[in-house]
């Protein structure tokens, strides 16, 4: 991977994004402290897809995944019941 200084990256943003798409993800620094990626859009959807398991994985996997399961609760405003004379 390539590293891009980002004042560099800001400056030359069309060859950075060239660089990107022909050569893979390219590493953009700050002072020298290594602080963002840029990666074609392919490699970041096929990245998004691994990381999130299927249902088919989930329902097969040997231990219990709850923490995406179950949506939180919203906090809903309930309206006031009629009365009826």
């Amino acid at each position: 991977m390539t590293s891009w200084q980002v004042q560099d990256a800001k400056a030359r943003f069309s060859a950075f994004l060239d660089a990107t798409l022909k050569k893979g993800p390219q590493i953009v620094t700050r002072r020298g402290i290594e602080t963002a990626v840029m990666v074609p859009i392919e490699e970041w959807k096929r990245m998004q897809r691994a990381a999130r398991p299927g249902l088919k994985a989930l329902l097969l996997a040997p231990e219990a995944r709850f923490e995406n399961l179950i949506a939180e609760r919203r906090s809903v405003r309930r309206r006031v019941p009629l009365e009826f004379k």
